[in-house]
């Protein structure tokens, strides 16, 4: 990828461990370096955009184009259709309430090319006593030390487990396995071409597919969570996908919810060096240049950032989450640059119809809320708690707060 543009050598990413020398900036006087962001309601003619249908029919395709070609990737056109079938049905008891559990495989279509096989593992769970379609949220962390199911179940919603490992690996090496080597071949990418994040957010679309045609599934009320890194990939699931109607979007950092103009924590070379850049489109290495045929690039480079991807998820309903550093979410994750993202996104929440964090647009003079202080007024929330990383204990708020808009008693 890197002779396909020209690269020939990349900037090394900080270090994690803050007692290296080459750790990462943690100085809030040095934390942005690229304090102008993209204005989330600007076209690039520069005409301000001021009217809902300005933003569906130009500003958001804009932004759309932006992240595809230069970020995540593009889906290609010729990706194989995907069949669900289910392999086994049981029930299982939450205390003293029982659901339903449905195992099921998508056989994505290979007879393009026999040698991939992508067998895609959803196990759907949803209460039994229901007497009408449940929303679901999608976990596409297997839940991890967030546990959410017996909360689910007792709030009368369902849930499913979705397999990322089924769709993509989660290494460079697997990018010429999985979907995205079935659809190349077995062949390298184009610097355009999705990353493990969009395979993984297509992966979550397929599910959707089938969840629109189980009886037992209000599809018009699914959301999404993820954490960490599988908090990247639910947040891009829901700006491309705008049939979820929810995401909860877990200590997502770099790629994710965090702004990748700020300095601080992991940044852009984090995730264009040799461990991650798998996750995103080639053209991405791009901003991590440090000597290349078009000299080099950096994040203030970049045509878009985070708060335009949160944008993106508008007006739908948008939990930011994370962690505190005293209770083990390191700052690695950058809690404020990803407030200030929020902060960003909230003029299109608003010129949408809805309500947004209710804080002023200033997102460099806007204060962070106290962790366990939350913003949850709006379609847009934010809430740090004092737990590390983890989503666990904003589940029960996540729920309050989404119960008000597409519960199963709304």
């Amino acid at each position: 990828m890197m002779d396909q543009l020209g690269i020939r050598t990349l900037r090394p990413g900080p270090n994690s461990n803050q007692k290296a020398p080459d750790h990462g900036n943690y100085d809030p006087a040095k934390a942005n370096p690229f304090p102008n962001l993209p204005d989330v309601l600007t076209l690039k003619s520069g005409k301000k955009v001021s009217t809902a249908d300005e933003w569906w029919n130009q500003r958001r395709p804009e932004i759309v184009e932006d992240f595809e070609r230069e970020v995540v990737g593009r889906v290609p056109r010729d990706v194989p259709r995907v069949a669900w079938t289910v392999t086994h049905t049981y029930s299982l008891m939450f205390g003293s309430r029982r659901a339903f559990v449905k195992q099921l495989l998508g056989h994505v279509n290979n007879t393009s090319y026999p040698r991939i096989n992508v067998d895609i593992h959803l196990e759907l769970v949803v209460p039994a006593n229901s007497r009408a379609p449940v929303p679901v949220m999608m976990l596409i962390n297997g839940g991890g030390e967030s546990r959410p199911e017996a909360k689910l179940i007792a709030d009368g919603w369902g849930y499913a487990f979705l397999d990322l490992g089924s769709i993509q690996a989660d290494s460079g090496a697997g990018l010429r396995e999985g979907i995205i080597g079935l659809v190349n071949k077995g062949q390298p990418r184009k610097p355009d071409d999705w990353g493990v994040l969009r395979a993984w957010a297509w992966g979550a679309s397929r599910a959707l597919d089938y969840l629109e045609t189980d009886k037992a599934v209000d599809s018009g009320h699914v959301g999404i969570e993820g954490l960490s890194r599988y908090g990247k990939a639910a947040l891009v699931a829901m700006a491309f996908d705008t049939r979820f109607a929810a995401v909860l979007v877990g200590s997502s950092g770099e790629g994710g919810a965090k702004l990748h103009r700020r300095n601080l924590g992991e940044v852009v070379e984090n995730l264009t060096a040799p461990s991650e850049y798998h996750w995103m489109a080639g053209n991405f290495l791009k901003y991590g240049a440090a000597e290349a045929i078009f000299g080099s690039k950096n994040a203030g480079d970049l045509p878009v950032d985070a708060h335009e991807l949160i944008a993106l998820c508008a007006p739908r309903l948008t939990f930011i989450s994370y962690g505190s550093p005293d209770g083990g979410d390191y700052e690695w994750g950058d809690q404020q640059g990803s407030y200030m993202a929020a902060v960003a996104a909230g003029p299109v929440f608003r010129i949408l119809g809805v309500k947004d964090l209710g804080t002023t647009d200033d997102y460099l003079a806007e204060k962070m809320p106290a962790v366990n202080v939350g913003l949850l007024d709006g379609q847009l929330a934010w809430r740090q708690h004092n737990g590390g990383h983890t989503d666990g204990p904003n589940w029960k708020y996540f729920l309050a707060w989404a119960d008000r808009f597409i519960g199963p008693n709304h």
